[in-house]
């Protein structure tokens, strides 16, 4: 089969590799489709350490192609979403709670990490029965492949932000993550939702999924814009959803005492993330910094699958690109480099 690989870090090529086989509890899917990640960047830029042809890719949908013999809930022929996050779910993390640090910490994220990723004719995936997710009629698989990562990913955001019925929320940085954040948020019952961004497309989608404000952090200080609409006190949750350290600094400038930080973001650099000393009350204002990896599983794939089967959001929005398997090369420069307004690559097979 075709396969998308990192050579070496900072190169990427095409190479054929032996279709993989399954396991008794596990199943090879025949890929349809595929979103290129900010992540998948990361990983090629070193953020990881080296991963020598590895299959790059953690996001998509597919056909089960063919299922272990002790796999009980799944048959070949069946359109499946496939979450980002595949743990192992008989582990001791998994067992406590920690589905994604299962086999250690970020263990749960296997695709491009510690295996071959989705970017492929055909991909393993460990667990079917606790990680493959039916696509039902009516959702289709453009719409099905942004629950394996953006969605988890920015709903986890504003589930662990603690946002209490009217609250109010600040989302700094409104990519795919933070534009899924700023739903979340919407969803949790959020009473005002104020998106923070520079790129003016970003704005304008912020406010279509949900963000009452949005702030041109390129124009004014997000800061003391925050603090002049909650008349100085402060919002009750904040959600980084960039991986920047001073989107992190303003998360807790802007966190009332007794809120809470929810960090989505995914800091692919740098050796520190730094806590400003007096905005965090030199340790004792009583904000809660709560972090997570992208929630994976059935169970999660099923609930966000039925978000979109109810209509309550149109993720496909965020796609601004649509290439073939073949032209995959292109989507990730476009990516990597933040060309021509990319939100989202699409990769269809």
């Amino acid at each position: 089969m075709k396969a998308f690989v990192m050579r070496k870090i900072g190169e990427v090529g095409f190479l054929d590799k032996p279709t993989p086989k399954p396991g008794p509890l596990d199943a090879v899917i025949r890929t349809t489709a595929a979103l290129i990640c900010t992540s998948d960047v990361h990983t090629l830029h070193g953020a990881i350490g080296p991963r020598q042809d590895l299959t790059l890719g953690h996001e998509a949908v597919g056909v089960v192609q063919e299922v272990g013999s002790l796999v009980k809930d799944f048959r070949p022929g069946d359109r499946v979403l496939v979450g980002a996050i595949t743990p192992d779910w008989s582990d001791r993390a998994a067992q406590a709670g920690h589905a994604s640090q299962s086999g250690g910490a970020l263990g749960g994220w296997k695709f491009s990490n510690v295996k071959d990723g989705v970017f492929a004719e055909y991909f393993h995936v460990n667990d079917a029965d606790g990680n493959l997710a039916r696509i039902p009629e009516g959702v289709s698989d453009e719409q099905a492949v942004y629950c394996a990562d953006m969605m988890s990913t920015g709903f986890m955001g504003a589930e662990n932000a603690n946002i209490p019925i009217g609250g109010t929320v600040a989302v700094f940085a409104l990519g795919p993550v933070g534009l899924m954040a700023v739903t979340g948020a919407r969803l949790r019952g959020a009473g005002l939702v104020i998106g923070v961004d520079s790129v003016p497309k970003r704005l304008e989608l912020a406010k279509h999924y949900g963000a009452d404000v949005a702030i041109d952090m390129s124009h004014e200080d997000p800061v003391a814009r925050i603090l002049e609409i909650t008349d100085g006190e402060g919002v009750d949750a904040a959600i980084e959803a960039v991986g920047m350290d001073t989107a992190f600094q303003n998360a807790v400038r802007v966190t009332k005492p007794g809120g809470t930080i929810s960090n989505a973001g995914y800091h692919g650099s740098g050796e520190f993330v730094h806590i400003p000393r007096a905005a965090w009350g030199v340790g004792m204002a009583e904000k809660t910094i709560r972090t997570g990896l992208c929630p994976g599983g059935r169970l999660r794939m099923e609930q966000l699958l039925r978000v979109l089967q109810g209509g309550r959001l149109d993720p496909t929005r965020l796609t601004t690109h649509r290439f073939p398997f073949e032209g995959i090369e292109r989507a990730f420069e476009i990516m990597a480099k933040k060309l021509e307004g990319v939100l989202k690559p699409l990769i269809t097979f």
